[in-house]
């Protein structure tokens, strides 16, 4: 038992306790690291709270923002879902689960009250000089106490506007959303009309929604209504307007959406014009500074912009939110997009998840509810809160829009999304088990069934076949001209991107690695490519890490293609990227250090993309990262038809009914 190490010098006992947590792979590697270097650097030498900070680093690797003592020691398993198969029994394992139980919530609190090594806000000034905080149960490293308490504060000062019908709104909101006019009573509130009325009079507003919900379109309408009120003000400026997403990719999406979304407004030109087209990545926006968690955009160096609108809110960190935030001019309009039901991001924190969570009920105060009627003619009285004054501020700017445009009730997929999204398993099961044109579901006989290969082999001979019929011409002996190049490029890369394999593991002959290596050996005894390692004509990469020299950042996708430009010779390999302002950008795979093999990629990366159809591919074996968010996640990324293939219903099973929860403290500070 541990008890037994006690009679050795404490300090020999914890290492043997850490060796033993990392060696069974409780901890991860950094974890044991930092329990040792905050040993060696403060001279703590109590065992709770060197094993809690150790258990505390690992559950910020798990994407917690902190370690919850109260759920430690009453459900210590939840805190390594990947050991969920052989919970140990504690009289006989000297585990980390066994540990907790043994010892009272009271006993690891006043071990940590009393510690050098951890602030204790309440009872004294948190000091940056010690690691660790303890709040309320809840045991922080210092910088994720931090960051958590800078977005809570930044957020309430954004919460206290109080909205007044400006002169013709009614009619304004009215003419931007027509379709309102014609809806039957019962197809309810007209959403879209009440986020962007509220957002019209709010420095914060949130906008979560599924799929095809309208999140683009409604904000883009919102920016023409803010634009145009500021220009007939007689500013003799346009508003300052920045559009921002995670990934490149997402930016790139982005601003797919919103340019022909401008053009489809009803308003003047000048108003059009004034309205962006361009997104680009949070880090692009904030200016990140090579090696350093810190950008050039602070409050003291603060973005110039009026408005902010980040899309694929879902994907971003806690620390990344705190560093908007922290950039955000005290009178700039900030306006997140997201689907609250997508996975959180890969970082610590699940910031979009914690502000919208129980969006669906609206918990609406009844001056909300009043000032909605008054301001566009919409009855929310439906989802007014039961005590009408006491719901939460960041509800008040909170809105979920409710109806997909791009899934109809009959569609497989939207029912699929919405069968999952509610955790019904039964449901989901029928779906992928019924004659539907756009949801199936493919049997695998064992991780190395090759119908996997050839189901790929159907999805991207498309975009091999496009890349040669569609080649640019010489002319004469001269080599086509740059834009016929890029003109082709960008085709072929749009090819690509109608279909995608998501896979949910990296390792296996069923996960990224091993599905990208067996794709390409399939589409090499196709003959349509000429390799299938190293560099090749027809090979789809990401970028794995960004690279701001090239202007390229992680999860941007490519194309390696044999290009032979206007001044050369002679053709050579290059790989394509389209820029988020549309632009092609050529690159030597030479330059190209962070890029793989992208014909299969996780469902993380796919956030922030859409594709025709997936091929959505489960592990062999039931996974703790199975999850309905993953599930949902993978599965809305397709716009016409999804295949999940997996070796048998219970996988499918077990992830629609497994959901993800990520502990945080940001809720309870804004009272949700």
């Amino acid at each position: 038992m541990l008890n037994d190490h006690i009679a050795l010098p404490l300090n020999t006992a914890i290492s043997a306790i850490l060796d033993d947590w990392t060696r069974e792979g409780w901890l991860r590697s950094v974890d044991h690291a930092f329990t040792c270097l905050l040993n060696e650097e403060s001279g703590e030498q109590n065992e709770i709270v060197l094993l809690l900070a150790a258990l505390t680093s690992q559950q910020v690797g798990q994407g917690n923002i902190c370690l919850d003592l109260q759920q430690a020691v009453s459900e210590p398993m939840v805190l390594w879902p990947e050991h969920w198969a052989v919970e140990p029994q504690e009289e006989t394992l000297d585990t980390p689960p066994a540990w907790l139980r043994q010892r009272p919530i009271d006993e690891l609190a006043a071990a940590l009250a009393k510690s050098t090594v951890v602030s204790t806000p309440g009872q004294d000034e948190v000091d940056d000089s010690r690691p660790l905080v303890f709040s309320g149960n809840r045991l922080y490293l210092r910088r994720y106490w931090r960051h958590e308490q800078e977005v809570a504060e930044a957020l309430e000062k954004r919460l206290v506007a109080e909205p007044t019908v400006a002169e013709g709104l009614p009619e304004r909101l009215a003419g931007l959303f027509p379709q309102a006019q014609d809806q039957a009573p019962a197809t309810g509130p007209d959403w879209q009309k009440v986020a962007s009325a509220l957002a019209l009079h709010s420095p914060l507003t949130i906008i979560t929604g599924g799929p095809g919900t309208g999140k683009t379109t409604t904000v883009v309408r919102l920016l023409g209504l803010l634009q145009a009120r500021h220009l007939e003000g007689g500013e003799d400026r346009a508003l300052r307007i920045r559009l921002a997403a995670p990934t490149g990719k997402a930016a790139a999406r982005l601003s797919e959406s919103i340019g022909g979304a401008v053009e489809a407004l009803a308003l003047d030109r000048s108003v059009k014009d004034a309205i962006p087209r361009e997104a680009t990545t949070l880090h692009r926006l904030l200016g990140s500074r090579r090696n350093s968690r810190f950008f050039r955009h602070d409050r003291h160096n603060p973005l110039h912009a009026d408005v902010v609108v980040v899309d694929e809110a879902s994907m971003i960190d806690l620390e990344m939110t705190a560093k908007l935030l922290d950039a955000l001019p005290s009178d700039c309009r900030l306006i997140l997009l997201g689907d609250k039901d997508q996975l959180a991001s890969v970082e610590a924190g699940a910031v979009l998840g914690d502000l919208c969570r129980g969006a669906e009920a609206g918990d609406y105060r009844a001056d909300t509810v009043a000032w909605i009627d008054s301001a566009c003619g919409e009855d929310i009285r439906d989802f007014q809160a039961d005590s009408d004054d006491q719901a939460p501020a960041i509800r008040q700017h909170t809105v979920m829009l409710r109806h997909s445009h791009r899934f109809s009730a009959e569609s497989g997929i939207g029912g699929l999304a919405k069968a999952i999204n509610e955790g019904d398993s039964d449901r989901s099961l029928d779906l992928l088990g019924e004659a539907d044109r756009d949801v199936t579901q493919q049997t695998l006989k064992g991780p190395d069934d090759t119908v996997v290969e050839s189901l790929a082999l159907a999805g991207y001979r498309d975009y091999l076949s496009l890349m040669e019929d569609q080649r640019p011409q010489e002319h004469g002996d001269k080599a086509p001209l740059d834009e016929e190049t890029r003109a082709w490029a960008k085709q072929v890369i749009h090819a690509f991107s109608r279909f995608q394999v998501l896979a949910t593991v990296r390792q296996g002959s069923l996960g990224v690695n091993g599905l990208n290596e067996r794709i390409a050996r399939k589409l090499k005894s196709a003959e349509l490519v000429k390799n299938h390692h190293g560099w090749y004509e027809g090979r789809p990469v990401m970028m794995t890490r960004n690279d701001y020299e090239l202007g390229l950042m992680n999860g941007d996708v490519g194309i390696c293609l044999k290009t032979r430009l206007e001044d050369e010779d002679e053709a050579r390999l290059r790989v394509a990227f389209e820029l988020p302002d549309g632009k092609i950008r050529l690159v030597l795979p030479s330059r190209l250090d962070g890029a793989e093999s992208v014909y299969a990629m996780t469902v993380h990366k796919s956030q922030g993309s859409e594709f025709n159809r997936v091929l959505v591919v489960l592990p062999e074996q039931d996974n703790p990262i199975l999850s309905r968010e993953l599930l949902y996640t993978a599965v809305t990324r397709a716009r016409e038809g999804v295949t999940i293939a997996a070796t048998g219903h219970a996988l499918i099973r077990a992830a629609v009914e497994r959901q993800v929860t990520r502990r945080s403290g940001l809720r309870e500070r804004l009272g949700l």
